[in-house]
């Protein structure tokens, strides 16, 4: 019998969000996503101690340096179980420089490339701050594709489609959590603010015609996810997909091409940060996150710290 995982594969491409090779091997997705809260858990995980040493290893206690190694030599582990991209997270506590996001970016790119591992195979993570966004922007140009994450507002999904970045990942679970809290009911099915906002930006992106894929990220449950059943791509945690293997259930595409979306906004820098500052929950979302991100980079180096 299929399963809703199998069924959910047939229109969705499926992302793995963890850094946890065991987990992928056994799922199968196409692409993985890692993050600096994931690399983190790696961190603990005794397959991962050679990796540790080698990344401080001739760092001269450039701990910066050393995350960006324990990154992409995670990265390339995870790579040799999937046949698509790893999306490799540059350091939140750039989220606001866009000269420093583009070198980190470069330098993860020379990273992987040392490595053996070509840039095709790389998505390079960057907060969608208006100066992350413009990043990517010069990115992409320059033949580095880039994932948009800790996107929350319709204005960045926008001004990312704009910059031609090739994938944003809207966060469901932080969206509907914020909702949640802030009118102290829950949500479920099409009425989840998380779900709304993801199905919103994909009607956009494909009635303006737009390239840049949707990645629905940061799951709750398995109502969420089906939901969103035919949106691009969506990155899901091991034990949803686990969930979604076990359950031999019916799963209906729930977003196609062909809908009506809005007019193109082509939002200039004051209109975007007016936008995302009119908009109490991606406003606060995105600075918790970029926040949170920054905390586990610093335990991160901590770790690698104890390791020099």
């Amino acid at each position: 019998m299929t399963s809703k995982l199998d069924r959910l594969k047939a229109f969705t491409t499926v992302v793995a969000d963890t850094g946890d090779i065991d987990a992928i091997a056994r799922l199968k997705p196409v692409d993985a996503t890692t993050n600096p809260s994931l690399l983190l858990k790696a961190a603990a995980l005794p397959r991962y101690a050679q990796l540790l040493d080698d990344a401080v290893a001739g760092c001269d206690g450039d701990l910066g340096l050393a995350c960006d190694r324990f990154g992409v030599a995670v990265g390339g582990e995870i790579l040799k179980v999937i046949p698509g991209r790893i999306s490799t997270e540059v350091d939140a506590r750039l989220s606001f420089n866009t000269q420093a996001t583009l070198q980190r970016a470069e330098r993860l790119i020379g990273l992987y490339e040392q490595a053996g591992i070509g840039r095709e195979r790389v998505l390079i993570k960057i907060a969608a701050t208006w100066e992350g966004i413009r990043a990517a922007e010069q990115l992409e140009k320059a033949g580095i594709q880039t994932n948009l994450t800790l996107l929350f507002a319709f204005a960045q999904a926008a001004a990312c489609a704009d910059a031609g970045v090739f994938l944003i990942s809207p966060f469901v679970g932080r969206i509907y959590d914020w909702y949640k809290k802030a009118e102290g009911r829950d949500f479920a099915g099409a009425e989840d603010p998380g779900v709304q906002s993801v199905a919103r930006i994909y009607d956009y992106y494909k009635a303006n015609g737009y390239d840049t894929v949707v990645m629905g990220a940061s799951f709750r449950n398995l109502g969420q996810i089906e939901q969103l059943a035919g949106c691009d791509r969506l990155t899901i945690s091991p034990e949803l997909l686990q969930q979604l293997a076990d359950d031999h259930g019916p799963l209906e595409r729930k977003l196609a091409p062909g809908q009506i979306g809005e007019a193109r906004l082509n939002l200039g820098e004051n209109q975007f940060r007016w936008a995302l500052n009119d908009d109490a929950m991606a406003t606060e979302k995105l600075a918790e996150g970029i926040r949170l991100f920054a905390r586990d980079q610093e335990k991160l180096e901590a770790v690698l710290a104890s390791k020099a």
